[in-house]
């Protein structure tokens, strides 16, 4: 008799921990969210038409289309420094945008 409660005690925490297994809470890292949001929100300078390139600090229609011409010349962007290659941004408006960007 006493075996058999021994193994009906074993079933029920197994039972019992199945049961936690599946009440399982999913855990959020707010700082991966929030590095997700941000790069979703930055402009690619590889890949950006005039209009979302416009968006930046300091960028009007013509340094757009100079920025996009420059690619199209020089290839990708490696480096959001080679902007000081353009006519129109300098070191005060680089810095303006500077987190507004990324290369990828």
């Amino acid at each position: 008799m006493k075996g058999i409660q021994i193994v009906f005690a074993v079933i029920l925490l197994a039972f019992a921990g199945l049961s936690q297994a599946v009440e399982v809470t999913p855990v959020t890292n707010a700082a991966t969210e929030q590095a997700a949001e941000k790069a979703s929100s930055l402009i690619n300078l590889n890949t950006a038409d005039a209009e979302q390139l416009q968006a930046l600090k300091g960028v009007g229609p013509k340094t757009a289309q100079s920025i996009i011409e420059w690619r199209e010349a020089n290839g990708p962007f490696t480096s959001v420094d080679q902007l000081l290659a353009i006519k129109g941004i300098g070191e005060k408006t680089l810095a303006k945008m500077q987190g507004q960007l990324t290369i990828q």
